[in-house]
């Protein structure tokens, strides 16, 4: 969709020489003690941990900007059956998140981790699911069920993915600035599986949406054959569409293949590379606090629901842009040609203003930097729709969506750091952090999906139709323009809550450190 970021760091990660990441040190299967936790990270660990965060967000990226138009013009279910499928399975999503999370902290300590188990045995099955999602059934009447049924398992096994694997964040190192410096590494490669998501899809499927549904040679092909008589021409143009067709399906077939095999990889790189590491503050010894009871010292965290709510408006209004920005370069602007250049553009510049954010909230804190960053976006939104400047407004809009998915996450850690110090006894509460996190946005954007894609029956979306009404159009720019505006603001005006400032950040640090 969402992703710290030292200068040097990056500068590492980008051009450290080959020899020196072989020589680094690879953890396979290794499992550290507590006090090895104060030893530096290797560039080779934060890259496998990086890594392991690719496969989500490519796969993320595809259905985010995708699966709409997909069900719509290519699956061809009713806009009303595709805001069930995309509300359904979000808040399915969202429901399963503290259920893993709970699942989670009842997870004994194995040889690779208590983490470790959950993220490789779920990759296989992450992989089936997702590709049977873009696959289109031979039936008709039924396609409702079956979209519903692989996007709600889909959503369950990325779901037992990314919960732990957000989670092993505080299982790296106890130091900030390591931790920071993993964070940074993660989200830029997460943002560049972002761009190499919506590139894989885009690239691959746009001839499914420029070739089918705006067939010109199909009209010529229809005059042409006129004069064969008896229904001859018209079976001709019935043969051309039914092979088109059975082209998109087979377009959209081959890019989830793609990335289920970058899924694959990216998950095996990061089980051989990163070391899981026991918490260094509590004994083995002490007993796990139950889950009922972390979820509510958890829920009266007031930091933590600062953070969240935040970024739960910020994350709907990023999700109700990407989820509509295809349909709105089809249908609204006429770009249906050039979508996937638009796309690309905007995850370019993401990738590349990172650095920027990174010496921005180093130089001015996290909390200037999230304000800063988010309210770019804003602009961009409001200038989108009012002057349709999309391709000079991409570059721009790619730095809001580089803090938006950066700055959540680099700020999480602090909360749960925060946490700790007032509840020094707790064991086993990180996943609830992560877990109930990733349930409200998802949640939040479920809902917010469904109700766009409602906008789009009501406004009389024609699928299947090369053409849409003008009051679809319309429509797709409040959905892009004003909707998202409106939850950014909220989400802004909330963040200025936000208690945990550089001062109390380093402060907790310094706690931390008499408390180890």
């Amino acid at each position: 969709m969402v992703l710290n970021y030292q200068l040097a760091h990056l500068s590492l990660l980008l051009f450290v020489p080959i020899p020196q990441v072989v020589a680094s040190n690879w953890s396979v299967f290794s499992v550290s003690s507590p006090g090895e936790l104060d030893q530096k990270l290797s560039v080779c660990s934060k890259l496998c941990f990086a890594i392991g965060g690719v496969p989500n967000q490519v796969a993320g990226s595809a259905t985010a900007f995708f699966l709409q138009i997909y069900l719509l013009d290519v699956a061809q279910i009713n806009p009303f059956q595709a805001s069930m499928v995309l509300f359904i399975g979000k808040a399915w999503g969202a429901v399963t998140d503290p259920v893993v999370g709970f699942f989670i902290t009842k997870s004994r300590w194995t040889k690779i981790g208590r983490l470790m188990p959950w993220m490789v045995g779920c990759t296989p099955f992450v992989v089936v699911s997702y590709f049977y999602l873009w696959f289109v059934p031979p039936f008709t009447n039924g396609r409702f069920i079956w979209y519903l049924g692989f996007y709600c398992l889909y959503q369950t096994l990325i779901t037992c993915f990314h919960v732990p694997y957000s989670a092993l964040t505080m299982f790296l190192s106890t130091d900030q600035k390591e931790r920071d410096s993993a964070t940074a590494y993660r989200m830029t490669l997460e943002v560049l599986g972002t761009l190499v998501g919506a590139a894989i899809q885009g690239q691959i499927v746009a001839g499914a949406h420029t070739l089918k549904h705006c067939p010109q040679h199909n009209n010529n092909t229809t005059v042409s054959t006129g004069h064969l008589g008896n229904g001859s021409g018209a079976e001709i143009v019935k043969r051309i569409v039914h092979s088109q067709d059975f082209l998109s399906d087979a377009l959209y077939m081959i890019a989830a293949g793609v990335i289920g095999g970058v899924f694959l990889i990216c998950t095996v790189v990061m089980f051989l590379g990163v070391k899981e590491r026991e918490d260094p503050y509590i004994s083995k010894t002490e007993k796990q606090i139950p889950f009922h009871k972390g979820f509510f010292l958890v829920m009266r965290h007031g930091p933590y629901l600062t953070l969240t709510t935040a970024f739960l408006f910020i994350s709907v209004a990023i999700q109700l842009v990407q989820s509509n920005f295809v349909l709105f370069c089809t249908y609204a602007v006429d770009l249906r040609d050039h979508f996937q250049n638009i796309v690309l553009t905007i995850l370019v510049s993401a990738v590349v203003s990172i650095p920027l954010w990174q010496w921005f909230l180093e130089r001015f804190g996290k909390k200037t930097a999230a304000f800063c960053g988010i309210t770019v976006s804003v602009w961009d939104k409001m200038l989108l729709v009012l002057l349709m400047l999309i391709r000079i407004l991409a570059v721009s809009s790619g730095l809001s969506v580089a803090a938006s998915l950066l700055l959540p996450w680099s700020m999480l850690p602090d909360v749960v750091d925060d946490f700790r110090l007032a509840n020094p006894h707790c064991k086993g509460y990180e996943a609830i952090f992560y877990s109930f996190y990733v349930f409200f946005t998802k949640f939040a954007a479920g809902i917010s999906l469904g109700v766009s894609t409602l906008c789009l029956e009501f406004a009389g979306y024609d699928t299947g139709a090369c053409r849409q009404p003008a009051q679809v159009a319309y429509t797709l720019k409040l959905l892009i323009g004003a909707a998202p505006v409106a939850f950014i603001v909220t989400g802004l005006l909330i963040l200025l809550l936000y208690p945990i400032s550089e001062d109390v950040r380093l402060r907790n640090k310094l706690c931390l450190e008499e408390l180890r």
